[in-house]
């Protein structure tokens, strides 16, 4: 009963953004510190940024000595900025993935407090706060907080630009210019952090209100847009272009071009048609995954779509649908896929939803969306720490305590969700599903992760080196069949990627106390080339794990010369 009472008092808090920042805190840490960096694309970032630290080369983006032109460098300034902060400290912070992924929790932290400071203006102050409260514990967002790379800051930019957007358009009149400064800035910030992605959602979101807000038995061209002089945009535009036009001159002549060409016509276009680095997926996988994507809160926000189109004239929920949909729809169209790619709609999407269960008048969705939602919830909280608990059981580490424990967690989330629901405790249960997914994520990513050693093949076969040849350079060790990105972090971007067994064996033998790393499906080759070199090699050990981006077992051994 108190409990109830405690969660019902809530949306009055006084001190919201304090509230929020511990429900974060108690989602997002577990696992923050101990899970290893990952492949491929956390690693990428994270290195890239580690070279331009030691380099001081903070125009260009190399991965070892392979230019990286895919992303603007705002995500890698930002994490630089964080290593020289903690060094500046006396915290030893660049071989550390921690100190990497903060950028990334910092602006999953914004999104959250920008969804409840600027979504007062749209549902008012309790439903800001409870949809705040379920845009945290999303499982795309609980998964970017965990990962170096642009999502996460990219959500905050987005967050505060849609709430700043959001004002001018319900009071244009008292819409000021620093605020439109500020709109205008963000933008240009999240244009260096990842593009056209950032500015495209305002004007998706502005082209759609346009069409909408038109006059009744208008044509078409005539459109109706007054907050758009609010926001400013004749000098607005060019500030934003002035924030991120310095570094792409710059990154323009240092590599003479190359960057636009491969981002934009070998990234950019290649995920628009053809489905990038095997990510393709047909148009619906984002509503198909949307249960799992925004676990606990995706119920809700289900229960509330048919009522939310129904009020769409409401200016209000005009707008969140005016960002939320179209920005939708085009991730849709895109030919690759990745879940992280519609949660610059989340923050609306949970607005909706909170919106929804705070009004006593509220339509209720039918039968099978509910029975959709009610399925969704209950299968993830419970599958989540099964699948794990099978995957620590495939790894070799026998039945995991903590993801039976996560199960019992996740059994008693969905019957607590369940009987709140059947009540009609709408609020109360979006509140309660943020706190109670902390221990059915905590058994995940800090108890279960952080120990399954065999999938963390890079970390081992680092320590592994550094214990038979302490201190050597990383240019003096090469490898064969293990060529990710983690690996380059945990030993540094000079070492040598070789092709195969031969490479590895011309490798030990262009000059003395080098180490070579072979895979077991080359190590019979390497030993024939070694011995038709004359080379006596000898091994040092070897590392077995699995390598979850291919899916299959490896093993690794070290090779020198005697």
């Amino acid at each position: 009963m108190r409990a109830a009472a405690f969660l019902d008092r809530l949306p009055e808090t006084r001190r919201p953004a304090l509230w929020l920042v511990l429900l974060c805190v108690l989602l997002w840490l577990p696992g923050f510190f101990t899970i290893p960096a990952g492949d491929r694309d956390e690693s990428r970032f994270a290195q890239a940024t580690r070279q331009m630290v030691d380099s001081g080369d903070y125009v260009r983006i190399r991965l070892g000595e392979v230019e990286r032109n895919k992303k603007p460098a705002g995500i890698h300034w930002a994490q630089a900025a964080v290593v020289h902060g903690l060094e500046a400290v006396g915290i030893p912070a660049r071989g550390s993935i921690w100190a990497y992924r903060l950028p990334s929790l910092i602006g999953a932290l914004i999104a959250v407090l920008a969804t409840c400071a600027f979504g007062r203006t749209l549902v008012g102050r309790r439903a800001a706060f409870v949809a705040a409260a379920m845009l945290a514990p999303c499982m795309v967002l609980l998964v970017e907080t965990h990962i170096a790379k642009t999502d996460g800051a990219l959500l905050a930019a987005v967050a505060v630009a849609m709430g700043l957007m959001g004002r001018a358009y319900m009071a244009p009149g008292s819409f000021t210019a620093p605020q439109a400064a500020a709109f205008w800035a963000v933008l240009g910030v999240g244009v260096l952090l990842k593009g056209p992605i950032a500015p495209m959602v305002p004007l998706l979101a502005g082209i759609t209100l346009a069409v909408m807000d038109r006059p009744a038995g208008a044509p078409l061209w005539r459109l109706s847009a007054p907050w758009l002089a609010a926001l400013r945009a004749g000098w607005g535009l060019p500030l934003m272009v002035l924030c991120a036009a310095p570094w792409f001159v710059a990154i323009g002549i240092a590599t003479e071009g190359r960057f636009f060409a491969e981002a934009i016509g070998g990234d950019m276009l290649d995920k628009v048609g053809s489905g990038e680095e095997a990510h393709w997926g047909p148009p619906g996988m984002y509503a198909a995954i949307f249960g799992i994507t925004a676990f606990p809160s995706a119920w809700i926000v289900l229960r509330s779509l048919p009522g939310s189109w129904a009020d769409r004239m409401q200016a209000p929920v005009r707008f969140l649908l005016a960002w939320a949909v179209p920005t939708w729809l085009l991730f849709e169209a895109v030919a690759t896929k990745l879940p992280h790619y519609t949660l610059p709609a989340f923050p609306a999407l949970m607005l909706l939803g909170a919106r929804w269960a705070m009004d006593p008048l509220r339509q209720e969705a039918p039968a099978w969306m509910r029975w959709l939602g009610n399925a969704a919830l209950a299968g993830v909280a419970v599958g989540l720490p099964a699948v794990f608990l099978g995957a620590a059981f495939y790894a070799g580490r026998g039945i995991e305590p903590f993801a039976v424990l996560g199960i019992a967690a996740g059994l008693f989330m969905a019957w607590a969700l369940l009987r709140m629901a059947r009540d009609g405790h709408w609020a109360r249960a979006a509140l309660a599903g943020a706190i109670l997914a902390v221990p059915v994520y905590a058994s995940v990513m800090e108890g279960v992760i952080p120990r399954m050693q065999a999938v963390w093949l890079s970390p081992r076969l680092a320590v592994q080196v550094a214990a038979v040849a302490p201190g050597l350079p990383a240019d003096r060790f090469g490898v064969v069949g293990h060529h990710e990105p983690s690996l380059q972090f945990a030993m540094g971007g000079g070492i040598r990627l070789l092709r195969d067994g031969p490479a590895a064996a011309a490798f030990l033998a262009e000059a003395p106390g080098r180490i070579a790393a072979v895979n077991d499906r080359q190590e019979s080759a390497f030993r024939a080339a070694a011995a038709e070199r004359g080379l006596a090699v000898k091994e040092l050990g070897s590392v077995t794990g699995l390598n979850y981006v291919r899916g299959r077992w490896v093993t690794l051994s070290l090779f020198k010369v005697e």
